[in-house]
């Protein structure tokens, strides 16, 4: 239940894709007691006044759900169909980021009340990047210092991401179309921990650090 008395807080989470890079669905596989999937829509339960979950038209009955669609873009404007009208924030998060706290979803959520369209959570980058063209050439290399990896929860004010899909435009991510229009997009500290699952090895870490965590638990 979401704590803001002036605010009615909706988020999506995105389960709908193919987990192609995966080899399977990857939002259904176990992750301690539970489900990947699972464990990312208690938090946002914990942090919203409702939930939506998209997830494979194949498996609406099973999980009740809304169904996705080809595109990240088209699921969770799916998934924007099924918010109430009188939503006035919007989460949307990423089944596949299973150890997303209610603290990162506050963060965002106060960014958006305090003034911002969209806020998003953001870890400082490590490596250089270099920026190529299609043959491989380096065309200019940014400053670290400026870049951020970004992750979900994203928290928006629904007026501006529902115009944002309007167009029906695709993104890597909501936060991106909401730049697009001219919106005003802040970076909240993420979490290294917010890792995203994507390939086996990043299910493998995540079951290492259930059992870390478990073992420091029973120590105390």
């Amino acid at each position: 239940m979401s704590r803001y008395k002036d605010e009615i807080v909706w988020t999506i989470v995105v389960a709908g894709g193919a987990s192609q890079r995966f080899g399977r669905p990857k939002q259904y596989e176990p992750l301690g007691a539970t489900r990947v999937i699972d464990l990312s829509v208690a938090v946002a339960r914990a942090a919203s006044d409702g939930v939506v979950v998209v997830v494979p038209a194949s498996d609406v009955v099973a999980e009740g759900g809304t169904a996705g669609g080809s595109t990240r873009s088209e699921s969770v404007r799916n998934g924007l169909a099924a918010v109430p009208s009188d939503a006035s924030i919007i989460c949307v998060h990423d089944a596949a980021r299973p150890f997303a706290t209610a603290d990162l979803f506050d963060a965002v959520i106060d960014a958006v009340v305090g003034g911002a369209d969209c806020a998003v959570p953001g870890i400082v980058v490590t490596d250089t990047i270099k920026v190529v063209d299609a043959n491989g050439m380096v065309v200019s290399t940014p400053d670290r210092e400026t870049l951020r990896a970004v992750q979900t929860p994203q928290a928006f004010r629904a007026a501006a991401l529902r115009a944002s899909h309007q167009s029906r435009a695709d993104g890597t991510d909501d936060a991106a179309l909401v730049e697009a229009r001219g919106g005003r997009v802040v970076v909240v500290p993420g979490s290294d921990d917010n890792r995203k699952i994507t390939v086996p090895a990043d299910l493998e870490w995540a079951r290492g650090r259930l059992e870390r965590a478990s073992v420091a638990g029973s120590r105390r």
